[in-house]
């Protein structure tokens, strides 16, 4: 197997957190201990300063753009990207002739002002951290901003919002590309949730943590166990030992989705999991999901990542390696 090749680009002022992400969840994803599915070099033209009081030196250099399959951008603190919408020449060239041979363009917070920087994101929909809002539409009006979900999967371009927001990126493309049981073994290493959805919203009302055994995790942890079954708002809410209203709200806040919500979006993605993982007709993965007809998992599947059951499970048969561009290599 040829791993997938990553090349992080870093540049001068790179968030920590953002740099070391792509490095820890790619590598998460494995075959085996040894047999990884991804190769991710970090690269940049020299010695690079991190918002966090480090300095970084990537071992590889700008170069590698040149043969990766993705280019992954982390978020920047300063610098023309997110000051005066400039961007240094040899990184910018790197950047679009990457672009242009097909790789696919990743960019983590405020990782997409670079790529806006370059023109990649000009009439395309794209996400950044929404404290960067203000400042970063109004260097970028030919970009049509959204900061208000995690990330924005735009076929070719992937733009996330800040910190925790970049694992949930690089987790959604190791499912597209390698299904979710391969994504789910990368978030258990990670001790990182599986699944948090581009779509939920950014900030999540939580000022305070609520006393142990209060929230609402323990009704999720129990819901869980019986997505095969009609778990009703009201049955959820008794569990939690509230009332429908509070238990919504609260619900609300340590999630970001309502309950009937993150329920649905947990059946489909254990559908995804049945479809990947074992030979049961539609209509049984349908049942065992929650979503109670084949007819039903057609539509959710379609409305959440845009194609039939069939044509899911035929992606992971065909080829036990998928991966979404060809290796330049």
């Amino acid at each position: 197997m040829v791993p997938h090749k990553i090349a992080v680009m870093a540049l001068d002022h790179v968030v920590g957190y953002d740099l070391g992400t792509p490095p820890q969840v790619f590598n998460a994803a494995r075959k085996s201990d040894q047999d990884r599915f991804y190769d991710v070099r970090v690269c940049s033209a020299g010695p690079i300063r991190s918002t966090a009081g480090f300095t970084v030196i990537p071992d590889y250099g700008l170069d590698e753009l040149a043969t990766a399959d993705t280019v992954l951008v982390p978020g920047i603190g300063a610098g023309g990207p997110v000051t005066d919408g400039t961007i240094p020449p040899e990184p910018r060239e790197a950047l679009l002739a990457a672009a242009a041979r097909g790789a696919r363009i990743v960019s983590i917070c405020t990782g997409a002002s670079v790529l806006a920087a370059a023109g990649l994101l000009d009439g395309r929909t794209a996400a950044t951290h929404w404290a960067w809002a203000r400042r970063i539409s109004g260097l970028y009006p030919r970009v049509n901003w959204n900061f208000d979900v995690l990330f924005v999967d735009d076929g070719d371009i992937l733009t996330s919002a800040g910190v925790g927001a970049g694992v949930d990126l690089c987790l959604h493309i190791v499912r597209n590309d390698h299904g979710a049981e391969t994504a789910n073994r990368a978030a258990r290493r990670c001790v990182v949730p599986a699944v948090r959805q581009g779509g939920q919203a950014q900030y999540i009302e939580r000022p305070v943590p609520p006393v142990a055994g209060a929230g609402t995790e323990p009704t999720r942890a129990w819901a869980l166990d019986r997505l095969a079954e009609p778990v009703s708002l009201e049955e959820m809410a008794a569990h939690a030992r509230m009332s429908v209203r509070t238990f919504t709200r609260r619900f609300r806040d340590e999630t970001g989705l309502s309950p009937r919500q993150w329920l649905l979006r947990q059946r489909v993605v254990h559908a995804q999991l049945l479809l990947e993982s074992t030979d049961l007709g539609v209509e049984t993965v349908a049942r065992r999901s929650g979503l109670g007809s084949a007819t039903a998992l057609r539509q959710h599947l379609q409305a959440s990542i845009g194609v039939a059951p069939s044509a899911y499970r035929r992606i992971f048969r065909e080829s036990a390696f998928r991966h979404p561009v060809q290796s330049a290599s």
